[in-house]
């Protein structure tokens, strides 16, 4: 019974700390991508992605925007100015758009 325990533990460990990884191939690591925010759109706006991927907003606008998850809004950049950026880190499918200027929309998606 301790080995079994001893055994069920350490494969617990070990899942856990491959976890944040498991959705990545083997040998493939995290990638960024970039969408940059210009003349009041998303561009690109539709990017599909790897879960644990990092996608990075830059507004090149000369006016602000922000960036929000848009169904339950459970993360949002803040307010970007000119040239200022902001990352996410992606778990999963998600739509978003701009508070200040509700047109603009775009989707991030997991790749199968």
């Amino acid at each position: 019974m301790k080995t079994l325990f001893s055994l069920a533990a350490i494969a617990l460990i070990s899942y856990c700390s491959l976890w944040p990884q498991a959705s990545l191939k083997k040998g493939q690591t995290p990638q960024n991508h970039t969408v940059e925010i210009k003349q009041l759109k998303f561009i690109p706006d539709y990017i599909e992605v790897n879960k644990g991927d990092t996608v990075t907003f830059i507004n090149r606008d000369y006016v602000q925007h922000d960036v929000t998850e848009e169904k339950a809004k459970r993360w949002t950049s803040g307010i970007l100015k000119k040239d200022e950026s902001w990352k996410t880190v992606v778990k999963g499918d998600e739509d978003y758009f701009c508070t200040l200027h509700v047109i603009m929309k775009g989707k991030i998606r997991i790749k199968k």
